[in-house]
């Protein structure tokens, strides 16, 4: 087993590769998962938008649930065993995915996959290990560059591969994963020294009380977090219905979803790998986080009553710009918390997501659901994104009223 090589670029280095291949292994899976859900439920892709929607509320209420245990065993043990875990997790989860004779399996690779998916929030306490001063928010680019670069190769390597054979994407997705935790075993160094580590304790590992510990944050940071709960629900109207979205109001094929999603990945790739490098640094935190605010909504708007198939290239500009917010955001909210509970902060923060990812994608696909199905008065295959765009707006009011706050304090 390899020796932690220290707090610098080989060591953020490593953790980027882990995310790269992880989230490679999850963009494969994007573009054919409404074929298989119509294949598997008999169903037409208005109601297999509804069934996407129960996959993740599965998949989310599990992390829910472990998500902050997973991050306090991690300042306990270490990040390196936990995340190697999580990885092994999805894998086992991509085998159920891809030899599943009926729906009911696909619930339980979800329901395995909740549980150890820990990768991401295990993944940001590295970065806030191995990261001091004013690189910390920058390096959380890091994040947004590997899913970037990682949805570029997997969304692409998912429609040619789904065009072959349905099941071959998520059979490519666990062999990746499995690699992955390999990988990771042999070559991932420890970041937490065990001078930072301390006693696990289920009262603080418990994800009630995980998200009720936010409230002890100042109330600039709190109205912050809030504020940001609600853009994460606005996202899932393009994380949980693009897919369907085109397919339903454009017709697109297999490898047209595939090469908007490529199209994406760089945009994230380009943006949050390299942009937030000059933006963080010229306009500060608080800017960038106002700033990607709006560009969701207004990139969201824009997709909700879009009635041109090209311009969904277009549209997603503003909306990925928006990515900048998250990357500022993380870099804001770490500053303020001590190093031996970097992987508290973050199991609450996952455990947060998880509830938006629970209310979010219900909520977006049964929009969908409702205005695509055939008896609706009003067909309106755009209203997720509307509703999306509607909670942005509420958000950029709330982030406006936390930064007075923080000017006050």
């Amino acid at each position: 087993m390899k020796q932690p090589l220290g707090h610098g670029k080989a060591a953020l280095g490593f953790i980027f590769v882990t995310l790269f291949i992880d989230v490679l292994g999850l963009g494969i899976i994007i573009p054919i998962l409404p074929k298989l859900l119509q294949q598997l439920a008999n169903v037409d892709v208005s109601m297999a938008s509804q069934y996407s929607g129960y996959l993740t509320f599965t998949y989310a209420s599990m992390q829910f649930l472990f998500a902050p245990v997973l991050g306090n065993l991690s300042d306990r043990f270490g990040r390196r065993p936990i995340l190697l875990g999580s990885l092994f997790g999805f894998g086992i989860d991509y085998l159920f995915m891809a030899f599943a004779p009926s729906i009911i399996w696909l619930f339980v690779g979800r329901f395995i996959a909740g549980i150890t998916g820990a990768s991401t929030t295990t993944a940001t306490a590295y970065i806030a290990d191995v990261s001091t001063g004013n690189k910390r928010a920058a390096n959380f680019g890091l994040v947004g560059a590997a899913s970037g670069l990682g949805f570029i190769l997997g969304i692409g390597l998912g429609g040619f591969l789904g065009a072959i054979s349905i099941k071959l994407p998520f059979i490519v997705a666990a062999g990746l994963a499995l690699l992955n935790a390999l990988y990771g075993f042999f070559l991932l160094p420890e970041s937490l020294p065990l001078k930072n580590r301390r006693r696990f304790e289920w009262k603080r590992a418990n994800p009630v009380g995980s998200l009720l510990r936010i409230r002890n944050y100042s109330m600039a940071i709190s109205t912050l977090i809030t504020a940001y709960t609600l853009v994460y629900i606005g996202q899932k109207a393009v994380e949980s219905t693009l897919p369907f979205y085109v397919i339903e109001k454009f017709k697109w094929t297999l490898h047209s979803i595939s090469a908007l999603g490529i199209f994406i990945g760089v945009l994230i790739a380009s943006i949050q790998g390299g942009l937030v490098r000059f933006t963080i640094p010229k306009f500060g935190l608080q800017k960038n986080i106002l700033a990607g605010i709006t560009f969701y909504g207004i990139g969201l708007i824009l997709i909700a009553f879009n009635n041109t198939g090209w311009l969904m290239y277009v549209y997603m500009i503003p909306y990925c710009l928006g990515g900048i917010g998250g990357t500022a955001l993380q870099g804001f909210i770490t500053e303020h918390v001590a190093p031996n509970e970097q992987g508290e902060l973050q199991g609450a923060l996952t455990s947060l997501t998880s509830v938006t990812t629970v209310i979010g994608p219900l909520l977006m696909t049964s929009l969908f659901h409702h205005f695509t199905d055939k008896t609706v008065p009003v067909y309106f295959p755009g209203a997720p994104f509307l509703m999306g765009a509607v909670l942005m707006f509420v958000a950029i009011l709330l982030t406006v009223r936390s930064f007075r706050k923080s000017r006050v304090q």
